[in-house]
């Protein structure tokens, strides 16, 4: 069936649609698996509620943290959710998706350390503890947009994107991502001064590093080859692992499935017939995820699929967007836990955080404790749902649910702001947030 709004009035209609849509999705657990504690490393987390990460272009020109980045941070931690992943933060100016994307450096470190502060703060004055945090590195790679307009630099030409190659002077050369690795260690050694609790290498949603996952026909050092496309991830995570002590958490949020054909996706099977063209394929990311947790003894990752710019349905199903998909909202928040799901299932001993659950809106707790006590992920990430409703973990934990009068509707209204260069927020949901960007 094709695409549809959501309309459900209850689980089971949720669930009656599911069935023939032939969409998995384990709806049926208790709310209580929500408020099981987790250990992941040496910290001892709560509850199995986390908020994605979510860059909101409301940072200061020099990449320090703005007035609105304080007021989300303190909303997020207010709301009870154990674990916050911090947005993306830029590795280098070159790499800024746009001129208030957050970049870290020594002359505004003072800010992220009373940012982080003011998080646990708050955390402990009203929930009673601090929640985990986990700041995002990252090179935005063709979304590059330091100064407000495109400068691309890429892994590869793609013609998925692009009506017309790129010069060969947007494509980053092998001399310059052995560089930019290094950047990737600096930031993390400045991330953990500045009191995070960890790392993430980002690996996701078309930015450099997931580009370079699918460079199948790039030649070099850095393509062709599984071991060749993985080894920026690899050298960046070794960069930050070398410039860190013992205590500071290094993971990723990968990309396991692209939703482009072969060979411009990854975690795609390479297609013999139209109709398995974008089948996904797990074996690859499955791989690049072994050798990340033997080698680094990653305790945490966070999973998700698709590209935001260009697939959105993909990784984060909707009612509203650019375009009406071809599919129907719950086939593709069914292929999220799938991918999910398989990792969990393959890494047993690694935390994952699974990804897409704003979709049900009220009935996303249901989702959620089913995902965890059916061990399909460890923690359920929430991105959309933090935005219009801050306190929703603490309805989920203490309320028994969600009010419906709250939930993210999946509109497309925040994504599409931050696309204009406006702070990303929820102008539905949230008035204070409306007038600062209708202003």
């Amino acid at each position: 069936m094709p695409h549809e709004r959501f309309h459900y009035g209850s689980i089971t209609e949720l669930e009656q649609t599911a069935a023939r849509e032939s969409a998995w999705l384990p709806l049926g657990g208790e709310l209580s698996a929500l408020a099981n504690p987790l250990i992941v490393h040496n910290h001892t987390l709560p509850n199995r509620i986390a908020i994605q990460p979510m860059e909101g272009a409301d940072g200061t020109p020099d990449g320090a943290p703005g007035e609105l980045t304080y007021r989300r941070y303190e909303r997020f931690a207010a709301g009870g959710a154990a674990l916050i992943w911090f947005e993306a933060v830029a590795v280098a100016c070159e790499g800024r998706a746009n001129p208030r994307q957050l970049m870290l450096t020594e002359h505004n470190l003072d800010a992220y350390k009373r940012l982080v502060e003011r998080i646990r703060e708050t955390g402990v004055r009203a929930n009673g503890y601090a929640p985990l945090i986990i700041m995002q590195a990252t090179h935005s790679g063709r979304y590059s947009k330091p100064d407000g307009s495109p400068k691309p630099r890429i892994a590869y030409n793609n013609p998925l994107y692009e009506s017309e190659p790129l010069p060969a002077s947007a494509i980053l050369t092998d001399d310059e991502l052995r560089q930019t690795e290094s950047l990737y260690g600096l930031t993390a050694a400045l991330a953990e001064r500045a009191g995070f609790d960890g790392v993430d290498i980002k690996a996701c949603h078309r930015y450099l590093i997931n580009e370079l996952l699918s460079a199948y026909n790039r030649p070099g050092d850095y393509g062709g080859s599984l071991e060749n496309r993985s080894r920026f991830l690899c050298n960046a995570m070794e960069s930050a692992r070398a410039s860190v002590s013992a205590d500071m958490i290094l993971t990723t949020r990968i990309n396991v499935y692209d939703g482009f054909p072969h060979p411009f996706g990854f975690g795609v099977k390479p297609h013999v017939n139209p109709e398995s063209e974008l089948t996904p394929d797990l074996s690859e990311p499955l791989k690049v995820i072994g050798k990340l947790a033997d080698r680094f003894n990653l305790p945490i990752i966070n999973i998700t699929i698709g590209n935001p710019y260009k697939n959105p349905h993909v990784n984060r199903p909707y009612d509203a967007g650019g375009y009406v998909p071809d599919e129907h909202p719950l086939v593709g928040l069914s292929r999220m836990m799938r991918c999910v799901s398989a990792v969990q299932k393959a890494f047993p001993q690694l935390s994952v955080v699974g990804s897409a659950f704003s979709y049900p809106r009220q009935f996303a707790p249901a989702l959620a404790a089913g995902m965890v006590s059916g061990n399909h992920c460890n923690m359920a990430g929430f991105g959309r749902m933090a935005l219009a409703y801050p306190d929703f973990a603490n309805d989920i934990l203490h309320s028994g649910g969600l009010d419906a009068k709250k939930v993210c509707l999946t509109c497309g209204q925040c994504a599409g702001l931050l696309r204009q260069g406006k702070p990303a927020g929820c102008a539905i949901r949230d008035a204070e947030y409306r007038e600062v960007v209708t202003r």
